[in-house]
This record gives C-alpha cells, sequence and structure tokens, in this order.
C-alpha cells in the first residue's frame, strides 16, 4: 500500500518552495553492487569535484536553497548540514563513502548527484500516514550508527509515532537492512525548479539498476 504523504501547513509557511520525491518499491537488498560503485567512483566523483571547483560547495545548487530552509527554519546550517552537503564534502576531502548496502548506496549516489537530501526507510517500520514537518522543542531520537540527535527545527519526516527521519541524519527504527522487502525513497527539496523531477527520473533508473527494485510508484507530494 502507498504510504501517503502531506507536508505542514507551518512548514510550507516558513518555505514555501518545500516539496519531496517520493519512491516506493519492492526489494531484495544486497550487500554491495560493485557498478555502481565504479559508476560512482569515475564518474559521479569527478562531477562532484568539479561542482566544488565551480561553486563552493555552500553554493552548490539545491544545497544553497537547502541551507537556506534550514535558517527560515531556524536551524544553523553550518552545524547541521544537509544530508547532501556532507557527502559531498566527504567527497571533496577525498574521504570517500562508507560502504552500507544495495540501497542505501544507491539512496547516497542520488543525493550526491542532485544536491537535495535523500533518505530510505523500511515500509514495515513505519505506519502508512506521513507528514513532513518541523522538529519540536525537545525532539530527538537515536541516529544510525551514532548518539541521540536533537531534531528540533529540523525538517523531520513523522509518522503517530514520532519523528523517523530527517534531511541531515535518520533515525534507527526504520533503517534498512537486509531482511528489509520494501522501501520508501524521499527526496526531500527546497529549490523552487525542476531538479527534483529530474532526480526522480534518474533515482528511479538507478533503483532498479543498482539495487534491483521492482514495481516502483513514483510520486511528488507538495
Amino acid at each position: 500500500m502507498r504510504k501517503s504523504i502531506i507536508i505542514d501547513k507551518n512548514m510550507k509557511e516558513k518555505w514555501p518552495a518545500v516539496r519531496v520525491g517520493c519512491l516506493q518499491y519492492k526489494v531484495r537488498v544486497e550487500k554491495k553492487n560493485e557498478a555502481m560503485w565504479d559508476y560512482l567512483k569515475k564518474d559521479i566523483y569527478k562531477k562532484t569535484k568539479d561542482a566544488i571547483f565551480d561553486f563552493g560547495i555552500n553554493e552548490i545548487p539545491n544545497i544553497k536553497e537547502s541551507r537556506a530552509a534550514y535558517k527560515a527554519f531556524g536551524k544553523d546550517p553550518g552545524r547541521y548540514r544537509v544530508s547532501s552537503e556532507a557527502l559531498i564534502r566527504r567527497i571533496g576531502q577525498g574521504k570517500g563513502l562508507y560502504e552500507v548496502n544495495t540501497v542505501v548506496d544507491t539512496n547516497n549516489l542520488i543525493s550526491i548527484e542532485s544536491g537535495f537530501s535523500a533518505g530510505s526507510y523500511d515500509t514495515a517500520c513505519i505506519e502508512d500516514n506521513l507528514t513532513l514537518r518541523i522538529g519540536r522543542e525537545g525532539e530527538s531520537y537515536k541516529g544510525i550508527g551514532k548518539e541521540e540527535i536533537k531534531i528540533n527545527a529540523l525538517p523531520v519526516i513523522a509518522d503517530k509515532n514520532g519523528p523517523i527521519g530527517s534531511s541531515t541524519s535518520d533515525s534507527e527504527r526504520a533503517m534498512i537492512t537486509e531482511k528489509t522487502t520494501e522501501v520508501l525513497t524521499l527526496i526531500y527539496s527546497f529549490s523552487n525548479n525542476k531538479d527534483l523531477e529530474r532526480a526522480l527520473e534518474y533515482g528511479k533508473e538507478y533503483m532498479i539498476k543498482y539495487a534491483g527494485a521492482a514495481g516502483i510508484e513514483v510520486w511528488i507530494a507538495e
């Protein structure tokens, strides 16, 4: 069953351009796709380093707008970076990326190429109705491989049981493992352009090609 996603009115008022690209699909999660990593290292790393040279990281398209949205929500984008910026900084510093599994690695590829934060969630661990909203005072969750993350003033995706993830760092609750059979991938856009539509197009292709996704449904919540 396709998940329902709405954007909170208060968030829309503070940043009218916010939209969420959605990909929901069946999958058999594997440890690694060698072809994806070859493409990432041979093509995307170079494009990313070129973008850093041309713009500077803070001015890369879609990262720039995301940083501005964070300020509008009341979060310092220098301390709490959108995940796409954090990934691109690692590439720029020559650190490379962590290998997790085929879904998470492909998710990160989409994020790096688009400049948008992307998050992938195990649909079995979340409710059917989700809301993208601004994190509330005192809210936090256990991050993936991290301690408690304070998510007040961050863009967060939540169900009736509370926040699941954010455009900075996701929680453990719906993390993708090799037991996951259905995934919801969200692309968080704070830009008033058509890059989200393009990211959904190649994102769908990448998930099929590199993660073995099947029966993909694609839509935009706005």
